[in-house]
């Protein structure tokens, strides 16, 4: 005589909870392994930190905004100064001449 269906539906029930299980377990190790080879990836990169980098960022528009208002200054000192060497001049030529 044949199993009733409600038996072997529930032998294969049984197997497919065992396989699930296992397929869990395995998706959990796989996880586990490939987050502690990202961290030990990432701990031994030299790699900077936010708070690192937001400083040195911060550093370099004070020293962009530095460059910016020095290189005024001599631009204004150089006309400045050529101002005066045309007056300079002028005032040598005329003398001399």
């Amino acid at each position: 005589m044949r199993e009733p269906p409600t038996r072997l539906l529930d032998e294969l029930s049984r197997v497919m909870t065992g396989a699930v299980g296992l397929a869990q377990g395995v998706q959990r190790e796989a996880d586990s392994f490939a987050r502690s080879q990202i961290e030990r990836i990432l701990r031994d990169s030299d790699l900077v930190t936010r708070e690192e980098f937001e400083a040195v960022r911060l550093m370099a528009i004070a020293a962009r905004d530095e460059n910016e208002r020095l290189l005024a200054r001599i631009e204004a000192l150089e006309a400045a100064g050529a101002g005066k060497g045309k007056g300079a001049k002028a005032g040598k030529e005329s003398a001399g001449g």
